[in-house]
């Protein structure tokens, strides 16, 4: 069973490049999502395309991604005996603040407005990508993303 899921997070450590034993490229990584205060969930990652492979390949430790995808929980058991959650994702896209930075530049280009710097309000165009990866940037108006503040 798998969910289409939108996971929000940072990438824990280098993203890895390997192949199948049939010689298929693919991009492993590991990911740290926050689910309640204070704690968080490591999301393993692999992304099959090329372009999602690329961008996840491009991000440092620390960097803020989002995945979007097919995603397949389960769980197991530590050495104490506590269950735990496992979380794995088939990265369909990667976005990434650089990424949604520059998308709003070429949105802003677009509409003759100058936005270089990828801030101030949205071009229409672009509105739902502000929207969707909000809390990548600190931007959006999200109730929810924006911790309650308006």
């Amino acid at each position: 069973m798998s969910i289409e899921a939108l996971i929000l997070g940072k990438l824990h450590k280098p993203a890895e490049r390997r192949a199948s034993s049939n010689g298929r490229a693919f991009v492993t990584a590991k990911i740290t999502a926050a689910v309640r205060e204070g704690e968080s969930v490591f999301v393993t990652a692999v992304a099959f395309s090329e372009t999602a492979g690329a961008a996840l390949l491009a991000l440092a430790p620390g960097d803020s991604v989002a995945l979007a995808g097919a995603l397949r929980p389960g769980a197991w058991i530590d050495r104490e005996g506590n269950a735990r959650a496992s979380v794995d994702l088939v990265a369909a896209q990667v976005m990434t603040h650089y990424a949604l930075t520059k998308k709003r530049k070429a949105a802003a280009a677009a509409a003759g407005g100058d936005d270089a710097a990828g801030r101030g309000p949205a071009p229409a165009a672009n509105r739902a990508a502000n929207h969707t990866a909000g809390e990548l940037d600190g931007g959006g108006d999200d109730e929810w993303l924006n911790g309650g503040a308006r």
